[in-house]
């Protein structure tokens, strides 16, 4: 992504942020730590310069650079879209408002709990629990023929800064999406979904395998190093025939 980087003219002069003194003293280290990195993070500032919600765009257009997950005509599923960025990059992939003519025309749907400022060439189901059965039964409403290609997941739960409960909060929420494949996802379609490394991540990959023909672990550059997250990209569907094994 380096190359991407120094295309769209990044590094850039960074963009001054005026705060207050008052505002200044009531931050903690640790904000003050975050937002010195966040002004020097490259790929923030190419998300200024490319227009994109925010910097997790790259880290879905590295993936997709190097798996070609997404392609004019397929069908999307973006869970956790909030703020809209995966979304950005889906429309653009997959063709969604028809741009090239001589290519098929995809179709993305975003769901999330908050609010999504609409997106040309994207549909956005908001405020709404994709772990809801009613909200399942939404998603399938709107899908063309009832079913979805690619099932993208940037979602996480709200962090309560205990390490283990986190993860293991995670984990559950990415093997929901799983037994929601069975309904959703169309047979030879594909599942990528964040997570977090930690004591419950081979269940997760366990029911993967089960699950997909094709399993890897995948950390894009924009995925900062000292994070724990990381990506599982789950291709060929079985089409729910894995658990009957």
């Amino acid at each position: 992504m380096a190359w991407y980087l120094k295309l769209v003219g990044v590094p850039l002069k960074v963009q001054r942020f005026h705060t207050t003194a008052c505002g200044c003293k009531g931050r903690t280290g640790a904000e003050h730590l975050w937002l010195k990195r966040h002004l020097k993070d490259p790929f923030v500032k190419a998300a200024k310069v490319e227009s994109y919600r925010c910097r997790s765009a790259f880290k879905l257009m590295a993936i997709n650079e190097k798996h070609h997950i997404l392609r004019p005509g397929l069908r999307v599923l973006d869970c956790g879209a909030a703020p809209g960025a995966w979304s950005q990059v889906a429309v653009q992939r997959v063709n969604a408002t028809g741009t090239d003519c001589s290519s098929p025309v995809g179709y993305v749907l975003g769901v999330d709990l908050l609010h999504i400022f609409p997106l040309e060439g994207a549909t956005f189901l908001c405020p709404a629990d994709v772990t809801d059965p009613g909200t399942r039964q939404r998603i399938l409403d709107l899908l063309p023929r009832r079913k979805a290609d690619v099932i993208l997941s940037d979602m996480a739960p709200n962090a309560t800064g205990i390490r283990d409960l986190d993860h293991d909060r995670l984990i559950s929420l990415c093997l929901t999406l799983v037994d929601m494949a069975v309904d959703i996802l169309h047979p030879g379609g594909t599942l990528l979904c964040k997570t977090w490394a930690g004591r419950k991540s081979h269940l997760l990959q366990k029911r993967l395998t089960q699950e997909f023909q094709n399993t890897r672990v995948v950390k894009p550059e924009a995925s900062r190093k000292e994070s724990s997250e990381v990506y599982l990209l789950a291709t060929q569907y079985r089409g729910g025939k894995g658990s009957e094994q």
